[in-house]
């Protein structure tokens, strides 16, 4: 099966990205110019990512003592995606970029993600010089983020630590001024850096000509100690070899060393790192410590960092749902060719058995058999659903960007509520799609020979990165929901209420609309209780089970307005895509959205079975 006509569907009949074009600041562009990109990045996903998926996956990368090997697969394809000039394609002209919508960066960049997510598609290299773009000094834009955007140089985030983990109030990575004239650097502030930091994706490796470090450390005070907590936190530039204000290597290594490489489960094609700043294996101007250059102010650096952050999520969330579809496209096609097993029939006479099969007929192809068929449609309906989201999210970063002063304000409050659901939802249940594939497959999906098992791999590292299930639940529900006396949550709402308004009136629709309604009023009302003693504790201590309710909300919604949009093309509902899109309507509404109450049952009477068993009874 081909991706292409679903993200058709999604981009110009759903969504109206054409109408983007109206915009000055894509009026250069047209349908023909989307579409063109769309197939470049099909094509190049198609020939140089999916044909070495399984290499990256089996030709791990390891390190010779000098540098990190990686197959040539990995250097034809990066290079392949280099030369599309997908890494700026949203950036302005003046930098060589494409000033393209988001949103079509977003759609173009899902093609990697399903041929080989662990190639990669250069999401923290982008992200990097992003932040840099919005935060950085005109010179480090000039000099750092301009050679990522081109491909020349590539970026990594560094935030967490072994001791720290995903715990960044304990950052104890160090850094202080280098020397008494430390502010005069045209790079920046420059500052030496001592300290470590874990799970470093693509940390190390021989892609590009450099690497650009952004680290998060912490400025000592004048007695020599770290403050406490998050605010003391500071954003720095590491680059990997040295550079002068023209972007040239200046040929002098930084004291940035590989201290080795995580063996991972899946993404076995991008290196994971863990990096030592500052050890004094590579001194500059004969000193130990790293170089850094201060991002933006001093002990502001968690804020700026969150720019990346919530970038990254949405692409966690983006390429979850690719590996999802991957695997649901890889059992689509098995359940069609793979005869198994005979249907049941009604028994020929009263009394008789229930369950009679005729043993002399030909078998029938698996997607014949019911509990098949719901496995299939589960998977739809996640992925599908799942990239629904995340477009629906690259939309509103244009319309943050490109709208008017209201309607930007209204994206950048939605996004907030929504980041957290556009990374953890499609995170597991996309993963629970690749479960499924697997079972679709029977005991041929746990083995090598089909793409699946990988795809599952692949896919459960995105519940951890980019800030852990637990992580995204608590913001969701201690923070998101609340901020602005609960703006966002009202924004959100009303756009639910505008289709189930719509949805009123369509006889297909009528139920699932009141059926949403319910929904939406049980996690208000469920947001209300979990806050109702004001003690965090109490609230937080089924912050996951409400946020599977909100996502599941939330996804139900996104398809009662796919499934509206999708009648209005095709009124007859007959054309085999609106068919599907139909069924994967009626099934998620059917057996998926009722699962919220058990969830928003334990959050409304702030369950404490989790919080007070003793921690010897484990």
């Amino acid at each position: 099966m081909s991706l292409r006509p679903t993200l058709d569907f999604l981009l110009y009949d759903w969504l109206d990205a054409a109408a983007l074009n109206e915009r000055e600041r894509f009026s250069d562009h047209s349908r023909e110019t989307f579409d063109a990109v769309l197939d470049t990045c099909e094509r190049i996903a198609r020939d140089k990512y999916a044909p070495s998926n399984r290499i990256v996956d089996t030709q791990e990368p390891h390190f010779d003592g000098e540098k990190v090997i990686l197959p040539q697969a990995t250097h034809d394809a990066h290079k392949a995606f280099v030369e599309s000039g997908m890494l700026s394609a949203a950036q302005d002209y003046d930098i060589g970029g494409m000033q393209l919508p988001y949103t079509l960066q977003a759609a173009a960049n899902s093609f990697f993600a399903m041929a080989s997510v662990s190639i990669g598609s250069g999401m923290l290299t982008s992200g990097n010089a992003n932040l840099l773009m919005v935060h950085g000094t005109a010179m480090q834009q000039e000099v750092f983020a301009r050679n990522e955007f081109s491909g020349r140089w590539s970026g990594t985030m560094c935030l967490s630590e072994p001791q720290a983990g995903s715990s960044l109030s304990d950052v104890a990575t160090r850094a202080v001024p280098d020397g008494v004239d430390f502010q005069s650097d045209p790079l920046g502030p420059r500052y030496r850096l001592t300290g470590n930091k874990m799970w470093i994706s693509s940390g190390d490796h021989e892609l590009t000509e450099n690497i650009v470090h952004i680290v998060l450390a912490k400025i000592p005070d004048a007695d020599g100690k770290l403050v406490p907590g998050t605010r003391g936190i500071s954003l720095f530039i590491v680059p990997k070899k040295m550079v002068d204000t023209g972007g040239a290597l200046t040929g002098v290594r930084n004291d940035v060393a590989l201290a080795g490489l995580n063996h991972k489960l899946g993404w076995r094609g991008t290196t994971n790192t863990l990096l030592n700043f500052g050890e004094g294996r590579f001194p500059v101007d004969g000193k130990a410590g790293a170089v850094g250059y201060l991002v933006g102010e001093v002990g502001k650096g968690l804020h700026c960092m969150f720019h990346m952050m919530n970038e990254a999520r949405i692409g966690v969330g983006t390429a979850a749902a690719m590996l999802g579809m991957a695997g649901y496209y890889a059992s689509l096609d098995y359940a069609k060719t793979r005869p198994q097993g005979r249907l049941v029939k009604k028994p020929a006479a009263e009394g008789a058995s229930a369950v009679v099969k005729d043993s002399a007929s030909p078998q029938v192809r698996i997607i014949e058999h019911a509990d098949v068929r719901r496995m299939l449609l589960a998977q739809k309906s996640y992925c599908e659903g799942a990239l629904a989201l995340e477009l629906y999210c690259a939309r509103l970063v244009d319309e943050q960007k490109t709208g008017d002063a209201q309607a930007a304000d209204d994206a950048r409050l939605l996004l907030e509520v929504l980041t957290p659901i556009a990374k953890s939802w499609p995170s597991e249940w996309c993963l629970e799609a690749n479960s499924l594939a697997i079972q679709v497959h029977g005991g041929y999906g746990y083995t090598r020979d089909f793409p699946v098992e990988q795809y599952w791999r692949d896919n459960r590292l995105n519940m951890i990165h980019e800030g852990t299930h637990g992580i995204q639940a608590a913001d969701l529900l201690g923070r998101k929901v609340l901020m602005e006396g609960g703006r966002g949550l009202q924004l959100l709402a009303a756009r639910m209420q505008a289709t189930m308004a719509r949805a009123a009136g369509v006889a297909a629709f009528a139920a699932h609309a009141q059926a949403l309604g319910e929904a939406l009023a049980r996690v208000g009302s469920a947001t209300k209780a979990a806050w109702a003693t004001g003690n965090p504790q109490e609230a937080l201590a089924n912050a996951v089970p409400y946020m599977q309710a909100f996502g599941h909300t939330v996804l139900a919604w996104i398809w009662l307005d796919v499934a509206l949009r999708s009648l209005e093309c095709d009124a007859a509902g007959t054309a085999p895509a609106t068919a599907g899109r139909l069924g994967a309507t009626a099934y998620f509404f059917n057996y998926e959205l009722p699962k919220i109450g058990a969830w928003l049952q334990v959050v409304e009477r702030r369950d404490p079975t989790c919080t007070a068993l003793p921690e010897d009874a484990f």
